[in-house]
Order: structure tokens, then C-alpha cells, then sequence
């Protein structure tokens, strides 16, 4: 059925009141009954927060046969692991039916997955990871405000989940950008896995939202209809640039007695015998064995969303063209490019280019951005790991997304933060400057050489590392105009641009990036360096040593690194000579992953890798690539080895 419920009304109708309880009623029997079916999952924090869920969904805007209404509300559950509850409470409100639910609950390959997930009609964002829902709803908040538009965010929470340092983060974000279409809804029972809150860790949840100037509203008994109801129309009528937390006391396993305050329900469900006592509670038929036979049946699908990328226009501007000749750093052709975007896209208010930084504006060349753009850019403090998780909400709003930060702190740092916004097709754009040893005096904390090795642990993400400040230009307006999350990593130091063996531009105002397709910056039949990013110079230099010594080697640079192009390296391979040069960690980088493609098709050459081979230290990078056979003269050395 769907509930309608007017935020104008003072209180609820005695009706109205009569159908939550009815309601109530369906989704825990449904809740009880999808635990104990599949042997698994959260019966527990289902049943405490379920009736603030129920009135929320009676309050919103959504409409169950249009799930993408462009005017919906958004409901982010951080607690993801009450999905039982959000399910029950979807079927409710007509977005699937309950035998959809109950036949298909935690089974392979079904609709209905253990945490919640966008598969589900009605969800929003694949959570489970406690500590990430407010940074995505905080996205979200944001996110509708740059876009002018009405729609409002509610985030359900734990209040276990409040030990993350994660969360401080986002509360006082939402507050520095007056985020009033904000609310949050902490289910406070109380109790996490292995006992109280205030046994496991005590904390002040009131106060952290306090003392950063939220709204804080405490419902003694959460599990009040009217009063919860009231609270909530309040918070989301109002509009005075300052979000909402509604602190709802509840009582873990709410409505079954023998239930009631245990922790052990948070995670486990009830035996048979049990929950045909629980069904006995509720004044409901024990339905056990009949579903119990229907999920023998194959598992149903037809209920899965798929996934739909928002529907953006974007130009990638006028192309920016360095001469031969040019020595720039990287950073600032990407600052560059993201201007243009900014001027090509960002018009009065209609934003489309955003950006996000985290304390280095200058550093990552964001400035011109900034001024052009001051209500789509975002300084998000020293907190990467909300900044990370908010780009995901941001993006999934059609708001082509640039986070950028230093490579040890977009990467190492944040990389379940970024595998998040991996699950939900999140289209972030994470530009990262200063990555490798090229990062220099700052020394080995601050040289992410891990960033290939990460990343291709995603299964929805591209990396790209351009050569020069050319190739930046053109991979930086690429990834702003096609969806998807992409990683482009970049060094501190200027760099030459890359040019012909006849002196001309080699990325010239001709040249477009293609994922997926590697550059010949040099043609030979000796051998062949596949190399990228940083270290490009330093191979060029090496092939004019080599080629002096009248050896004929070929250059493959693999700006695009994810996908990979597999027919170059087995062009390269013709040559029966490879050697890969790289500012990444040599086990995890280029070099295994050229390795792999030869395996793979069953040839033999002569290969090595050279890459960073232990921590760098403090010092120039020249000397640092230098104590790591990364040079110019190094790489030469060990080709020549190889083919004498």
C-alpha cells in the first residue's frame, strides 16, 4: 500500500495512526521471516529503526512507479546492514512485492542482496561500510543546492557507527555549507555487536552535532509516531541554513519481547522454534515452511535495476596546445584544462564542471577553477576521506566530479572510500598530483607508488598517467565528457613536451586520447620500452643513448594504463626484446601487467621490469630515479644488457 502524510498536519490522524500500525506490523513479520529463511542477516537494528523509516517514507516525495523521479527525495541508509527493514518498508510503498523479497532475500544472484544495494527499486547507494552514508548524503545535500533544486536528503545512521572519525568529518562540512536540506535520523538503541555503546566506546552523540552547530532534536521514545512525525515535517519544512539531526531513542528488536535490548539480535537471526514464537507475538499466520519451499524454487530477477548513468551534456572546451620546447609541470596544464571546462560548461548558475580539494588548492592548480566557478568548487579541509566518499553523492547527481588531492592521500589513503563509489558506477573524476618518486624532498610518505596496483583492484574504474602537459590537456577533457570513475595520476616536476623524432609536437592539436590505445613515440625492431607518466622523459633520453650506440628501440607510451592496450604490447613483443620503465611499485605496476599480456599469448622474449624497487628517500627526484635505475642512463644500460 502507499501512506501519504501531509508535514502541514500538527499530528497524526487516528487513521492514519491505524494504518503505520498495520504497516509495522507486515514489515517485521517480513523481517523475521527473510532472517530466519536465509540463515543470516540484522534482524535486530531492522526492527528498532523501522518505524521512523515508515514515517519517513509516508513524508517524502518518491513515487514507486517512477523510482528515478528527478524530484525525489534521497534516502541514504548508512546503517545498510537493516536492509530486512528498508526491503519490508519498499514493498510496502509498492516498489516490488514481499514474495519478491522474501523468495530472493539473500540468495546468489537474486534482487535482494544482505546489505542494501542499487539493484533494489527505491535505493539509492550501495552501502554497508559503516562511517560512509552521511559523506554521500552530505554529496547529495550539496550537490542539490549547486543545482538549485528543492530535493531534500534524509541519511538513517547507528549510533554505534558514530566511533568513525569519518562521520566529525562530514558534520562539519554540512554545517560550513549551511546544508538545511539535510537530515539525519541516528536509530539510538543503544547497542552495537558486542554490547553497549557505552561499554564498546562511550561517546557524546548530541554533542558532536551540537558543538558544530546543527540542529539537534532528541525523541525520548522514537518509537512515537506523532512526535517522530512532528520532528521530522519541522526539520524538513524549514530553511534556515542549518541542517537537522534527529536523535530517535529506540529499543533494538523493538515489538518482540524476548528480542528486546539483546546485542546478539544485531546480527542473528531467529531459529524456527523461535520465530513461530515471535509470529505468535505479532498476532500473524507462521509462514515459515511456505516460503521456505518457495525459495527452492530458481531465483528470480526480474525486480533487478539496472544500473543508468545521469544523462549529461558536457563540451571538452578548446584544447590547449604547448609548443615544442615548453617545459611544464602537468599539474598546471590540468589546472588549465579544468578552467576550460569551467568556461566551456559552468554558465550563471547552471553548473556542470565541480571540484573538490582538501587544503592544497594551489598545489593541484584548482585556482583558476575556484574563480570561475566559486559555487561548483568545494574545500572540504584536510578530510579526505569524507571528501573522497561526498565526490561519489556529487557525481551521481550528473555534476561531472574532479577530486583532487596529492597521490598519498587520493589513493593509499582513501581506497576503500574510492572502492565505494566503485560499487555505485559513481563517475568520480580523482586527479591526483604528486604521485611517484617525482614527489622528491617530501619524501617516501608522500610518494604514492601504489596508485596503478589499487586501482586495478576496481572492477569499474580507468586509470590514465599522461606523458606531458599535451597529453594532460586532452586526457583531463576526455574523462569530463564520458561517465565512469577514473584515477589520472601526475608528477610534481616540470616536464618537457614530448615531441617527434623531426622536432614537432608528437600530442599535437590532431592528436585525440583513446582509452584503451597506447602512443609509439618511437618506432624500432631491437626492442621495445613501454613506458608512462613521469618517467617518459627519462626513456626518451635513453633511446638517444641507444639509438647513438645504433641500436633501433621502440617507445610505447600507455597513457591509458585501465584498459590496457594488449595489441600494442604484442606489437611490442615483435621486437623479442621488452623492457617496462615506470614510477610505480615494480611488482604491482605496468610490469606485471605487460608480463601477464605475454603469458597469456604464449611468447617468449627476453623482459625486464624497472620500477621503484623500496621506499624512496628524501632528496631531488633525478637523484631519487637515479638510486633506483629509473634514469636515463640506467635504462639505456640494462636495454643494451639485454641485447648483447
Amino acid at each position: 500500500m502507499t501512506l501519504q502524510l501531509t508535514m502541514q498536519s500538527s499530528e497524526l490522524s487516528s487513521e492514519e495512526l491505524s494504518t503505520l500500525q498495520e504497516m509495522r506490523v507486515r514489515c517485521a513479520k517480513n523481517i523475521l521471516l527473510s532472517t530466519s529463511l536465509a540463515g543470516s542477516g540484522h534482524p535486530g537494528g531492522s526492527l528498532s529503526t523501522l518505524d521512523n523509516l515508515l514515517v519517513t517514507y509516508g513524508c517524502m516525495r518518491h513515487d514507486a512507479s517512477q523510482p528515478d523521479l528527478e524530484e525525489r527525495d534521497r534516502v541514504i541508509m548508512s546503517i545498510g546492514h537493516v536492509s530486512p527493514a528498508v526491503y519490508a518498508i519498499l514493498a510496502e510503498y509498492g516498489y516490488f512485492t514481499e514474495a519478491d523479497f522474501l523468495s530472493g532475500f539473500r540468495r546468489t544472484g537474486s534482487g535482494f542482496p544482505g546489505h542494501v544495494e542499487r539493484i533494489v527499486p527505491g535505493v539509492e547507494w550501495d552501502t554497508g561500510n559503516l562511517g560512509q552514508g552521511l559523506s554521500t548524503a552530505v554529496g547529495l545535500a550539496h550537490g542539490f543546492k549547486i543545482q538549485n533544486r528543492s530535493n531534500k536528503v534524509i541519511v538513517f545512521m547507528g549510533d554505534g557507527e558514530h566511533q568513525k572519525g569519518q562521520i566529525i568529518e562530514a558534520i562539519r562540512y554540512a554545517s560550513k555549507y549551511k546544508l538545511d536540506n539535510l537530515i539525519v535520523v541516528i536509530d539510538r538503541n543503544h547497542l552495537q555487536i558486542c554490547g553497549t555503546t557505552e561499554e564498546v566506546m562511550p561517546q557524546s552523540i548530541r554533542s558532536l552535532y551540537s558543538t558544530n552547530n546543527w540542529d539537534v532534536k532528541y525523541l525520548e521514545n522514537g518509537h512515537d509516531y506523532n512526535a517522530y512525525f512532528q520532528t521530522f515535517s519541522e526539520a524538513y519544512l524549514k530553511n534556515d541554513g542549518v541542517p537537522t539531526v534527529i536523535v530517535s531513542r529506540t529499543i533494538m528488536s523493538k515489538g518482540i519481547s524476548f528480542m528486546e535490548n539483546i546485542p546478539k539480535y544485531h546480527g542473528s537471526p531467529l531459529d524456527r522454534e523461535s520465530l513461530a514464537k515471535a509470529m505468535k507475538e505479532l498476532g500473524v499466520e507462521d509462514e515459515f515452511e511456505k516460503w521456505d519451499d518457495l525459495r527452492k524454487q530458481p531465483v528470480a530477477t526480474a525486480t533487478i535495476q539496472q544500473y543508468r548513468a545521469p544523462e549529461v551534456s558536457v563540451s571538452g572546451g578548446e584544447p590547449i596546445l604547448y609548443e615544442a620546447g615548453t617545459m611544464l609541470d602537468n599539474r598546471s596544464a590540468y589546472g588549465s584544462a579544468l578552467l576550460g571546462l569551467a568556461e566551456a560548461n559552468n554558465h550563471n548558475n547552471n553548473m556542470v564542471i565541480a571540484g573538490i580539494s582538501c587544503d592544497l588548492e594551489g598545489s593541484v592548480k584548482m585556482g583558476g577553477f575556484h574563480k570561475h566557478s566559486p559555487r561548483a568548487y568545494m574545500e572540504a579541509g584536510i578530510q579526505e576521506h569524507h571528501a573522497a566518499t561526498m565526490a561519489g553523492g556529487l557525481a551521481s547527481l550528473g555534476l561531472v566530479t574532479f577530486f583532487s588531492t596529492f597521490g598519498a592521500f587520493a589513493v593509499s589513503e582513501v581506497y576503500n572510500q574510492n572502492r565505494l563509489n566503485d560499487f555505485n558506477h559513481a563517475s568520480v573524476k580523482v586527479v591526483a598530483t604528486h604521485v611517484g618518486l617525482d614527489v622528491g624532498e617530501d619524501g617516501p610518505t608522500h610518494q604514492c607508488i601504489d596508485y596503478l596496483g589499487l586501482f586495478r583492484n576496481y572492477y569499474r574504474s580507468s586509470v590514465f598517467m599522461p606523458a606531458d602537459p599535451n597529453q594532460t590537456d586532452r586526457i583531463i577533457r576526455y574523462i569530463a565528457t564520458v561517465p565512469g570513475n577514473v584515477f589520472v595520476g601526475m608528477g610534481r616536476s616540470k616536464t618537457p613536451v614530448i615531441t617527434k623524432e623531426d622536432g614537432s609536437v608528437f600530442f599535437d592539436s590532431d592528436y585525440t586520447f583513446q582509452a584503451g590505445k597506447g602512443d609509439w613515440l618511437r618506432t624500432g625492431t631491437d626492442a621495445t620500452i613501454v613506458t608512462y607518466g613521469a618517467v617518459v622523459p627519462a626513456v626518451m633520453e635513453a633511446w638517444e643513448i641507444l639509438k647513438a650506440d645504433g641500436h633501433s628501440v621502440g617507445i610505447l607510451n600507455m597513457g591509458s594504463l585501465v584498459p590496457l592496450d594488449k595489441d600494442a604490447v604484442l606489437q611490442a613483443v615483435a621486437t623479442g626484446v621488452v623492457v617496462t620503465v615506470e614510477d610505480h611499485h615494480v611488482e604491482t605496476g605496468l610490469g606485471s601487467m605487460v608480463a601477464t599480456v605475454v603469458a597469456e599469448a604464449g611468447q617468449g622474449i627476453a623482459f625486464k621490469r624497472l620500477g621503484v624497487s623500496q621506499y624512496g628517500g628524501s632528496g631531488k627526484p633525478a637523484d631519487l630515479y637515479a638510486s633506483q635505475g629509473l634514469d636515463a642512463k640506467s635504462i639505456a644500460v640494462a636495454t643494451r644488457e639485454m641485447l648483447e
